[in-house]
């Protein structure tokens, strides 16, 4: 699958949902090739933004789209990578603040 592939799959079953890929087309499409690598490596679609552990329990977290994209969508009007964003967001209608990492500390890899 291309990048652009699942980019219109995913936007088909996301903007329902009230989540939208970020304006800058650049940026979502190197995320979901991002996506794309770490299934290939681990199988699953970890956040790029994050270091997976290739541990699918471990990681369930941070499988894309990660359990902290809706409180954090909610917040800060993105989600951690700036991939899923509200309608708001896109149009300018709020700052773009910095999204802090939600992912407990026991969980991240170094």
């Amino acid at each position: 699958m291309q990048p652009v592939e699942l980019y219109e799959m995913l936007k088909k079953v996301q903007e329902p949902k009230g989540y939208f890929f970020n304006k800058d087309k650049d940026w979502v499409l190197s995320i979901l090739q991002d996506l794309l690598i770490n299934k290939g490596r681990y199988g699953y679609t970890s956040c790029p933004c994050r270091l997976a552990t290739g541990n699918r329990e471990n990681d369930q977290d941070i499988i894309c789209p990660c359990i902290y994209r809706p409180q954090d969508v909610k917040e800060y009007g993105s989600c951690y990578c700036n991939l899923y964003v509200s309608r708001e967001w896109n149009e300018d209608k709020m700052p773009h603040k910095y999204v802090p990492e939600r992912r407990p500390p026991e969980k991240i890899v170094f």
